[in-house]
This record gives structure tokens, sequence and C-alpha cells, in this order.
């Protein structure tokens, strides 16, 4: 059984989500602050962190710089609407998807059931080792290496560069890069792609602004340059 850890500082809303995600078949555990949420996360290893940005004692954004450093669990981040800087900078932390309030807790179990099916893929048979120029990716291993030395991506972004290097020279739009990685589109979501392709590129590229590597395709999306 799964475990999701839940953290927000509204209790009622904690409960609620407790008990759609329990009825889908987790196992859940929670916090109500960022600090308490450190110590229940290093207890019960979660497999997916369902995190509040505005919190007391220490905010989502802070939780997340110091629980990245110790795993690389998936992150679905709650935001209100009007938090778009902070849900971008949310996702440029590492945060797989978020969900803005209010929301339905049935929006809530697909996402978790979205991003839970992409790590069940890691259980599967996959391709060999990828090599696209001089980046190598190992679905097998979830490693990534680049000129020879090592890339710690998110697991989003390893899964986005995954997609690229399967069909090098593809260009695919945005809506359909959000499909492969979520398993669902909802209107408004394509500037998650958007953040994750900026953080690969700060971490494979010599020169974000000049892109070796996955090139914009303007009026479509983006691409992997082949060669």
């Amino acid at each position: 059984m799964k475990t999701i850890l839940v953290v927000d500082d509204e209790k009622r809303l904690v409960s609620l989500i407790k008990a759609y995600l329990t009825d889908a078949g987790f196992n859940v555990v929670t916090a109500y602050n960022g600090r308490d949420a450190l110590f229940v996360a290093r207890e019960a290893k979660p497999d997916l962190i369902i995190l509040d940005i505005m919190m007391p004692e220490l905010d989502g954004h802070d939780f997340m710089r110091i629980h990245r450093k110790e795993r690389n669990t998936p992150i679905i981040l709650l935001t209100a609407k009007v938090e778009e800087n902070d849900r971008i900078l949310g996702l440029e932390l590492g945060a797989d998807d978020y969900v803005t309030k209010p929301f339905s807790p049935r929006e809530i179990v697909a996402r978790v059931k979205a991003v839970m099916r992409r790590i069940g893929r890691s259980d599967t048979p996959l391709p060999q080792l990828l090599r696209v120029q001089d980046l190598e990716l190992d679905p097998d291993s979830y490693v990534v290496n680049h000129a020879g030395e090592r890339v710690d991506l998110t697991r989003s972004e390893f899964d986005l560069l995954h997609i690229f290097m399967q069909s090098p020279g593809r260009a695919f739009s945005r809506v359909e890069l959000l499909d492969k990685l979520q398993g669902t589109v909802i209107e408004g979501y394509e500037r998650t792609i958007d953040v994750h392709i900026k953080n690969i590129r700060a971490k494979i590229e010599e020169n974000p602004r000049s892109p070796r590597y996955i090139e914009t395709v303007y009026g479509v999306g983006y691409r992997l340059i082949p060669t």
C-alpha cells in the first residue's frame, strides 16, 4: 500500500483529503505545518507528498528546499489561484504537479493516481540505455548523464526528458507532453511544462538561453535536437 503525506494548516481540508485518499486505497499520514512535515516525512518515508505552500512554522517552499536534499519524493502542491509566482517557484524547486484551491477532492485523487502510475512505470521493463548527443538516460536506474557527469533530475524532469529521448527530432506540443507526463490534461496547466523545461535546461545546457538540446518550436512546443 502506497503512503501519502498530506500537509496543510487547514485541518478540515486535511481530513477531507485523507478520507478520499483512504477510500481510494492509500495509507495517509498528515502534518499541519512544514516543520512537523519534515519529521513525518523522515519517519514515514511517503511515496508522495501533497503540500500546501502557505503554512506557519515552515512554508511549503522551505520544506521543499530541505526535503529535496534528503529524498526525491514526488510532490503535488496545493495553491491559491492568485499565487501564480509561488506556484512557479514551487515547480522550479522540483514539485511535480499543482492543484489550485478550491478544488474537488476527486481531482486530488486523480492527480495522485496519475503521479503514482508514472512512479510504477519504473517497475516494468523499459528500453535500454538511450543516447542523444552527449546525453545518456538509463530508464532502469533513473540515471541521466551529461558529458559523462550525472545530472540530478526530479521524477517529472526525468520522465519529460525520457519522452524527448525516445523520439529525438520530434516536436511535441505542451498539451501532448502534459498528457504523456500526467495522463490527463486540465486547461491552464500547460505552464507546468514550460517550468519543467526551464529546469531541465538549467541542468544540462551550457547556455539555457541558447539551448543545444531542447529547443522551442514556436507555435508548437518543444523538441530534442537529435545531433
